[in-house]
């Protein structure tokens, strides 16, 4: 299958980073949410993207218009009746995917691939909201999505083969390098990844050591290329607790992290998007 056109669903951080690394390949790009104000965001991001890039030398002004004409915001299912490829990056909650999901089935045409950029949720559930199942996968990008090259692709019990490899397709057309994945909870790199930092939020709160000096100790010997409270606060506090409590319904204690993270979002204090997480930022 050709993906001719595209949809990010969701235009958060993440939905803006994916709409913004699509258009940069050249390929048409729909991004669809529920809030004017939200989309608006998401532009500005994407512009300071491009301008970045710009600033270095790597794109002109007339490249950049070029790839922005192919961006379309709305938040109208109409601008998705000709879509190949929907890629949901909604709020990391089975409940709000599903929604999403079953509202895709009925917007999109009949062979249009869905796919989820969830970090830890069952696709086979998302698919079971659909009438299209087959056409239902992951599609995981990491944080940030215009740095980091790799995507999980994730099948579910009812994925097609041509839809797995209609993605890894798509994921090397826009400079992305594809791993396939057998459906578990957390996939491969968040479960890794979440074992530590559940480790690590459970040692902080043991020994009270500042987190700036974890995250310093941690990036000065190599272990990463930053540090775990720092990536926490730009994921998001509250999308890194939804994924340990799946992790830790899966497999138990060892992935519930310190009390921190659970006050923290408490207070509606998520990171980056909210001014404070760990770290205060304004």
């Amino acid at each position: 299958m050709y993906i001719k056109r595209t949809a990010v669903i969701g235009s958060g951080t993440m939905g803006a980073d994916i709409a913004y690394v699509i258009a940069n390949a050249g390929i048409p790009v729909v991004i669809k949410d529920v809030s004017e104000d939200a989309l608006e965001k998401a532009k500005a991001h994407i512009d300071d993207l491009f301008q970045t890039r710009v600033a270095r030398g790597r794109m002109s002004p007339e490249d950049v218009q070029n790839r922005k004409d192919n961006m379309t915001f709305t938040t109208s299912n109409a601008d998705l009746a000709d879509v190949s490829l929907a890629i949901e990056a909604v709020s990391e909650n089975m409940r709000v995917k599903r929604a999403v999901f079953r509202e895709l089935d009925q917007a999109l045409p009949p062979l249009a691939i869905i796919a989820s950029n969830t970090s830890a949720l069952s696709i086979t559930e998302l698919a079971d909201a659909t009438g299209r199942a087959d056409r239902v996968a992951g599609f995981h990008f990491f944080f940030p999505a215009h740095m980091m090259k790799l995507i999980e692709v994730i099948s579910g019990t009812s994925t097609s083969q041509e839809t797995l490899d209609t993605l890894r397709r798509f994921a090397e057309e826009i400079r992305k390098i594809p791993v396939s994945v057998k459906e578990c909870p957390g996939f491969v790199v968040n479960r890794v990844l979440m074992a530590s930092m559940a480790e690590v939020l459970r040692f902080q709160h043991e020994t009270q050591i500042p987190y700036q000096e974890i995250d310093q100790a941690i990036t000065k010997a190599g272990l990463a290329p930053m540090g775990p409270f720092v990536l926490g606060d730009a994921l998001g506090l509250d999308v890194a607790l939804e994924v340990a409590r799946t992790l830790t319904a899966a497999y138990g204690d060892r992935f519930q992290p310190g009390p921190q993270l659970e006050a923290l979002v408490g207070e509606g204090h998520v990171g980056l998007k909210s001014g404070r997480g760990f770290y205060t930022y304004r």
